[in-house]
């Protein structure tokens, strides 16, 4: 190998390095808003709503979640969750979640389609 491609090599080696890293941050990141995301379904929504891909939901008229994207873009969701979603029916309380909250429940539902 020649003086000049020694030199450079690590350079690009390091690049490369720095590149895949950057990159795999927000993979990570997206995986620990899901995470997030579904801590809260599992606390405060699944007493009544299936948050999985598989089992019915446990009162028969909630919906699972994994089915709400076929009702509509569940970024729909972003402002209601933030100002207090609010439905209607007295056994489903009303929620308001902060920002970050909102992102990592939508990150959830996006998660189920």
């Amino acid at each position: 190998m020649s003086t000049h491609r020694r030199r450079v090599a690590p350079h690009f080696l390091s690049i490369f390095i720095i590149s895949n890293i950057a990159t795999g941050f927000p993979a990570f990141a997206d995986a620990q808003s899901v995470r997030r995301g579904k801590a809260f379904a599992q606390a405060n929504c699944s007493q009544c709503h299936s948050i999985d891909r598989a089992t019915r939901s446990p009162r028969t008229a909630a919906p699972p979640f994994r089915t709400l994207h076929k009702r509509y873009p569940v970024e729909t969701l972003e402002d209601a969750l933030g100002e207090g979603l609010s439905t209607g029916h007295p056994r489903m309380p009303e929620f308001r979640l902060d920002p970050g909250q909102v992102g990592d429940f939508i990150s959830f539902l996006k998660s189920l389609e």
